[in-house]
């Protein structure tokens, strides 16, 4: 039986109801989008024509899933909340903390020893609050949600930005920060402002070498990196239609690439059949009978522009293969102008690694679509000219593909085949030589290629595509090799081409596995014990956030004035890092040490107001914070864009950082900083970010009267004595506020739960 079959049923009983009382008070057709945002708002939410990018609105999530390195932080604060079982399903996966080296065995095992800390702290929280478990091996997070738990008209979150996924299943899916889950799981209603729509009409039908994840890798292009801040993209039309339940889940994905709340399709023959495939038919049915309310009203698709904030049209017909990158996932090149745009920018052409998988590219299509190609390396005499790493995605994709012999193919052409895990697709990859930070290239079907993002290594130009033309620019070891043009030589001296990939959508013989890596958890775990030890350099429980101290912040000191591109990833580094995920104090050691300082260039340099001497930017706020003085953080656009991460706003709130003050936020991360008691203030005025100076010490005024849409001041006092000032911008609701006032949203959880108790 599928997994929490009654919940999904539930869903659908009420979902006719919902959308036509909806549909009734806005007065007009409904998008996709909106009709699964009104079937989910939460029980005291008044019913109303909700204004986009404006109205904050509560929602009931269906369930809740987590992947081992936010789950740490995300079940640490569970743990405070005093409830005794998640109130909706809720899921852990372990796919974060495998290193990628030796391949599948070896790497997992390793993991296992040295994680183990980790994984038996998750098992036990598990057990003894009613999660489902899925133990390392089992398979990417996203992947295995795709196999077992998302359904079309569902509306989930996820602690990981790639929740995004499941809207290849009609999801509403949606990344969040670990605060987020807490709320959801303790029975709260979870918050978001509603969205902007972004409709994305495909025509035509992808054939040859275009696949999926060229639609967004177009799409990304398109849009940028922050195109989609704010809004869902919502993929309709016959195009839409013709791609695959999986093929779906990759475009979705990769939406994250652009800032988008989320993406989705319409239920449609292609769900079905992979529902069915994958054990579900009783959802099928289901979806079936309801199908009406699993996409947007026809009038909606027949006069777009009417309906949406933004339209997008692509054929697909016409549709080339792209790459995208370097070092941003939104700059996009068509294939044939590669080596016109390699050639002019200096791009290392030279391909020493292809790598396919990941939460974005791993399911049984994407490899029956490489394996084709990894088939006619023997077939025309070739020999592959690039190292080759698979991450399968799943254990059934892995068991599945391994019985259809495509893994015999791949090791045929020198392939290593990881565990079923994310590996160097957030930085898990113990890469021979990148510690000589050589300038090289990489190609991968992954979906962030920031800098140092799989390898560590700053130098390494990482471009994303299709595991198709990952596989070809392998073989060919070549950046600039168009596989729909251009020739290679063969062994005998021949000129040889390689034939378009084909593959199957779903496996023949059906899906198999032996174990699949479950483990469900405990009826009743009220005597389930769960240890941490407070000598642990792995695990360290919470302690409260202080509150407001009911004053304006004044004499802060600025720590550092961020230059360009911050993500996440800047901001809390992943990689080696990951191993401190569920200890707070070990893992704010990498706060902001990739972060530039404007006043420098240098990463991981900042300077100390107390001593005048430059250092690493931890060391610096654990100085300030000594000393009892209060910092703020300067930023550039699309602050925090990236992963879902939390620690990326915990770090610097557990550190002393008051405030952080940027031209514009990513969405996740400023909902991070509110949920954590954090300030997180954006420039009226892009150009008063020049006025920021390395020795200025601000105060922030405004805070007593702190209230919704009301501008607060910032107070620069230079090093030369003389002032500067001028209003900043926040998004706080009188909600949010409360969190603020109180030191985050988990103190009022707290207290709240308490107070029900007495």
């Amino acid at each position: 039986m599928p997994f929490d079959l009654e919940m999904i049923k539930n869903v659908y009983a009420g979902i006719a109801d919902k959308i036509a009382k909806a549909r009734t008070i806005v007065n007009r057709p409904l998008t996709l989008a909106e009709k699964i945002l009104y079937t989910h708002l939460h029980t005291e939410q008044p019913v109303a024509a909700f204004i986009r990018a404006h109205d904050y609105v509560n929602f009931s999530p269906d369930r809740v899933a987590m992947q081992d390195a936010t789950a740490q932080m995300a079940l640490l604060q569970f743990m405070q909340a005093g409830r005794p079982k998640v109130a909706v399903p809720s899921t852990v996966h372990c796919d974060h903390l495998i290193m990628a080296k030796d391949g599948a065995a070896e790497d997992l095992a390793h993991a296992e020893a040295e994680s183990k800390e980790v994984y038996d702290f998750l098992g036990s929280v598990s057990n003894k609050y009613g999660i489902g478990f899925w133990k390392p091996g089992a398979g990417i997070i996203h992947q295995v949600v795709l196999e077992n738990y998302a359904f079309p008209g569902g509306m989930m979150i996820g602690t990981d930005s790639h929740t995004v996924n499941a809207g290849g299943l009609g999801m509403i899916a949606i990344g969040v920060g670990g605060a987020d889950a807490c709320d959801v799981m303790a029975g709260l209603p979870w918050e978001l402002k509603w969205p902007k729509l972004i409709g994305v009409k495909l025509t035509g039908k992808l054939s040859g070498w275009a696949a999926p994840k060229d639609i967004i890798l177009k799409v990304a292009g398109i849009l940028t990196v922050k195109g989609g801040t704010g809004a869902i993209v919502e993929y309709f039309g016959e195009g839409a239609q013709s791609i695959s339940c999986t093929g779906k889940g990759t475009i979705c994905n990769m939406g994250a690439e652009i800032g988008a709340t989320t993406s989705t399709f319409g239920y449609d023959e292609s769900m079905e059949r992979y529902l069915r495939a994958t054990g579900r038919a009783e959802v099928a049915d289901l979806a079936n009978e309801n199908k009406e309310h699993l996409t947007g009203d026809a009038e909606v698709y027949a006069d777009p522009e009417k309906y949406f904030d933004q339209v997008i049209e692509i054929n697909l017909s016409e549709l080339e293969p792209h790459l995208n990158g370097p070092f941003t996932p939104d700059l996009a090149t068509p294939i044939s102008k590669m080596k016109e745009v390699a050639d002019k920018n200096g791009w290392p052409e030279r391909v020493e690694v292809g790598l396919i998988g990941s939460c974005t590219n791993s399911s049984y299509e994407d490899l029956s679509r490489a394996v084709s190609l990894a088939k006619q390396v023997s077939e025309k005499n070739l020999k592959s000219k690039s190292e080759f790493l698979i991450n399968p995605g799943s254990e059934q994709i892995r068991y599945t593909v391994n019985r259809d012999g495509f893994l015999e193919v791949f090791d045929k052409i020198g392939a290593t085949i990881l565990t079923n895990a994310c590996g160097p697709c957030i930085g898990m990859w113990d890469r021979v030589g990148a510690e000589k930070k050589e300038k090289n290239t990489i190609v991968h079907s992954f979906n962030r290629n920031f800098a140092k993002r799989a390898d560590g290594n700053p130098n390494t130009f990482a471009f994303v595509a299709s595991p198709e033309i990952v596989t070809a620019l392998a073989i060919a070891g070549d950046l600039t090799f168009n596989p729909l043009t251009d020739y290679l030589t063969n062994e005998n001296g021949e000129k040889v081409k390689l034939d378009p990939p084909t593959g199957d959508e779903l496996p023949k013989n059906g899906f198999a596995v032996d174990d699949p890596g479950y483990q469900a958890p405990a009826e009743d775990g009220s005597n389930v014990q769960v240890n941490v030890s407070p000598t642990s350099n792995r695990l360290q429980l919470l302690e409260p956030f202080a509150q407001w101290e009911g004053s304006d912040l004044k004499g802060l000191k600025l720590l550092i004035k961020a230059k360009g591109k911050c993500t996440t990833d800047h901001i809390s580094m992943a990689g080696p890092w990951l191993k401190f995920r569920g200890h707070l104090d070990n893992i704010s050691n990498n706060m902001l040490i990739g972060a530039v300082n404007y006043f420098n260039d240098k990463t991981d340099s900042v300077k100390n107001s107390l001593t005048g001497e430059y250092g690493p930017v931890p060391a610096t706020q654990r100085a300030y914070k000594a000393a009892g003085i209060g910092t703020i953080v300067v930023g550039d656009e699309n602050y925090g864009e990236g992963s879902s991460r939390e620690h990326a706003a915990m770090e610097p709130r557990h550190l002393g950082v008051r405030a952080v003050l940027v031209k514009s936020f990513a969405r996740i991360h400023e909902t991070n900083l509110k949920k954590q008691g954090m300030l997180a203030l954006t420039f009226i005025d892009k150009a008063d970010y020049d006025k920021v100076q390395e020795d200025d010490t601000i105060d922030i005024i405004g805070l007593t009267e702190f209230a919704p849409e009301k501008p607060l001041m910032i107070v620069l006092h230079h090093k030369d004595g003389s002032t500067e000032q001028f209003n900043v911008a926040h998004t706080y609701n009188d909600q949010q506020i409360d969190w603020f006032k109180h030191g985050g949203a988990l103190n009022i959880i707290r207290k709240n739960f308490a107070d029900s108790n007495n």
